[in-house]
């Protein structure tokens, strides 16, 4: 497993521009919509608003970077590499293990890039906000590392890495992490991907506290995100075992 992720990390250090606009992409929608909004100073939980902005865009930037990696299985399985690791000893959840693994390293960047900026221009909140919130991003980037994979070994194009990264988009607003959501889309929301991981990792700073677009402050109690997460994460990591099997034994 550790030489698979070394070749997967010196695979990816040749393309930086991928990495680099990956990083760069959120945190400057972070400055655009948190840092530079008089409301940034307003308080929220144990900090303010410029940190909640300040933490969903990590959260957009960690998942469109884990979404990248598994989805370049796609370009892989056109090449035949699938069938090439066929022939070695590596497990299917070995081959699975070392996609989430390399997509977490990657997810470290745009978060460290984002709360880097956010440090120096006006995020605040408890030490203890900072640092879970930093862990949890870290740490839930890997259950899009699975969605991304899922769309890579179930489609045959490339494509299938640029309809992965599209589909982010659509689930951030649907995560709660562009704008606050209310009434029936946010109860849509909470059964979508990113809701869980983004609000899971904004419950530090929140403690739970959940302000709709109609005005509304409710309260959220920790087992919804942690539910979320949990589904989430058993629901992709079958479908990405039995692609990887399926792929293998395709004739």
């Amino acid at each position: 497993m550790t030489t698979m992720l070394r070749l997967e990390l010196l695979r990816l250090l040749r393309d930086p521009v991928t990495v680099f606009f990956t990083a760069l992409l959120p945190a400057f929608f972070y400055v655009v919509f948190g840092a530079a909004q008089d409301f940034g100073d307003q308080r929220v939980g144990t900090g303010n608003v410029a940190m909640s902005v300040m933490i969903a865009m990590a959260a957009y930037g960690a998942v469109s970077a884990t979404i990248g990696i598994g989805g370049a299985a796609a370009v892989e399985r056109s090449q035949g590499w699938g069938r090439q690791l066929g022939l070695t000893p590596l497990e299917d959840r070995t081959h699975v293990a070392v996609k989430v693994v390399l997509a977490v390293l990657v997810a470290c960047v745009p978060i460290a890039l984002v709360y880097a900026i956010g440090a120096v221009t006006g995020a605040e909140g408890s030490l203890a906000a900072w640092g879970l919130s930093a862990v949890v991003l870290v740490l839930g980037a890997a259950v899009f590392s699975l969605y991304g994979l899922c769309f890579g070994l179930a489609f045959r194009s490339e494509a299938a890495v640029a309809g992965a990264g599209g589909s982010v988009v659509v689930l951030g607003f649907l995560g709660n992490i562009f704008f606050p959501l209310s009434g029936v889309l946010l109860e849509v929301a909470r059964w979508t991907p990113l809701y869980g991981y983004a609000s899971l990792a904004r419950y530090p700073l929140t403690e739970g506290t959940l302000y709709a677009a109609d005005g509304t402050v409710s309260s959220e109690a920790l087992w919804v995100p942690l539910v979320n997460v949990a589904g989430w994460w058993a629901v992709l990591a079958l479908v990405a075992t039995w692609l990887v099997r399926r792929g293998r034994a395709r004739p």
